[in-house]
């Protein structure tokens, strides 16, 4: 077991269950270019990706133009009711807190946009929990790639061997290898056990609240 002092999260399905309004969100868009026959689950099948790898996934559609169409329809209604929607698991601020006040670093790396995650984070928390959030428009390209994590590790002037990145998909997993950094994945969403321990891992757990055991026994190797 590591000594971690660094904890970066995913959000969506990790922290925090937007699927409402992303279903909402895509229904919306989907609707209003004829596609009628997408049901729920496969919309959340796509929460990580990217919305035009979303888009692509859903419609079968390859043209960029169109795709960035679709995504700037989407962004324009999510802007009106995504916070609204989303809504943090009921473990999330207890852990959060409980890294924090053990003297640990804490970030956020994923896909939505920054600015959507701090809206969710100052309606919820009154101080500076999350000292470094990285979002989808920090990055040129997005996980599986690594480069969130490294931006948010250098942000945080910590130490890839000292960090643990938490989510809950495929795409959280394989970019935690690819940044060379321990994985802990979370069974919140849409992605199985059986497919997040094809990637490296540290545990697989229902939700966050091994990782206050896992704190723990970090606390222990350093005493």
């Amino acid at each position: 077991m590591n000594n971690y002092n660094t904890y970066i999260f995913d959000f969506d399905y990790t922290l925090a269950d937007s699927s409402k309004g992303i279903v909402f969100c895509f229904k919306h868009v989907l609707k209003e270019h004829g596609y009628t026959n997408v049901i729920d689950e496969e919309i959340k099948r796509t929460i990580g990706m990217t919305l035009e790898n979303s888009f692509n996934s859903l419609t079968g559609v390859s043209d960029k133009e169109k795709l960035s169409i679709y995504v700037k329809e989407y962004v324009k209604k999510a802007d009106t009711c995504m916070t609204d929607n989303t809504i943090l698991f009921p473990e999330t601020a207890k852990v959060l807190k409980s890294l924090k006040d053990s003297g640990n670093k804490i970030g956020i790396v994923s896909t939505k946009f920054r600015y959507r995650i701090k809206e969710v984070l100052e309606r919820e928390f009154d101080d500076d929990l999350i000292e470094v959030v990285v979002g989808g428009e920090d990055v040129k390209t997005h996980k599986p790639s690594p480069e969130g994590l490294f931006l948010a590790i250098d942000q945080l002037n910590s130490d890839k061997s000292n960090c643990l990145y938490i989510g809950d998909s495929t795409i959280d997993a394989a970019a935690a290898k690819a940044a060379g950094v321990d994985f802990y994945g979370v069974l919140n969403g849409a992605t199985t056990r059986e497919e997040l321990e094809k990637y490296p891992h540290i545990i697989i757990a229902q939700d966050l609240t091994d990782l206050l055991i896992i704190k723990k026994q970090s606390i222990e190797i350093t005493t």
